[in-house]
């Protein structure tokens, strides 16, 4: 009997199949490197509004810098915002401040835990008008670390941030006379407030 010389249907099922599966497991390793690929290119070039980090090194530079600047000045407004499930109050102390370019300034933001159980929240940010991310630049900043807050404890959370000279080179900053850092506080994967539901039905289904 002839043996036919292509592979059976189920041979190329198989094989079919392997392939999907190499496909779907490689576009989804793909998937997650693209997060902090996407979150280092964002830091690097400021894309999508997001603040540049920078070290004492980087803003003594900038302030020498900012002498031949003239003293020209950035109006910055500050806003505090919180996830749905965060149990925290969270406000700037002040909403606006006027900055010289190049020069250090520290911003103070407020947060108070409004719950009865400690909680812990990640804060994320960034820039507007976008293209003012690439030159507001933190020195410090709470939202470099994760923040834990015992039930009804309030704290000041300080910025320390300047605005790179080279702003006022770009000419896609011509006209910005304002500039926002804006917070958002989220809770983080290790706060305990995700059991507070089960302690809250375990408590009324005892009642």
């Amino acid at each position: 009997m002839a043996v036919s010389a292509y592979p059976s249907l189920e041979a190329r099922n198989r094989r079919t199949m392997l392939m999907a599966f190499l496909a779907a497991a490689g576009m989804l390793g793909l998937g997650f490197a693209a997060v902090p690929l996407y979150q280092l290119f964002c830091q690097v070039t400021g894309f999508g509004g997001t603040a540049q980090r920078a070290t004492e090194a980087d803003a003594s530079l900038a302030e020498r810098m900012a002498a031949s600047a003239g003293g020209r000045e950035f109006s910055i407004r500050f806003d505090a915002n919180t996830a749905r499930d965060m149990p925290w109050s969270f406000s700037p102390e002040h909403v606006t401040d006027n900055v010289a370019v190049g020069e250090r300034d520290m911003a103070i933001y407020l947060a108070r835990n409004d719950s009865d159980q400690p909680i812990t929240g990640t804060a994320t940010f960034n820039v507007e008008p976008e293209q003012a991310g690439a030159y507001f630049n933190k020195i410090q900043c709470f939202c470099f670390t994760e923040q834990t807050l015992q039930p009804g404890q309030e704290v000041r959370m300080p910025v320390l941030f300047y605005v790179d000279p080279a702003a006022l080179d770009d000419p896609n900053m011509k006209g910005v006379e304002q500039i926002t850092l804006s917070y958002t506080f989220h809770l983080s994967k290790n706060s305990g407030a995700k059991n507070s539901g089960a302690k809250d039905s375990g408590a009324k289904d005892a009642g």
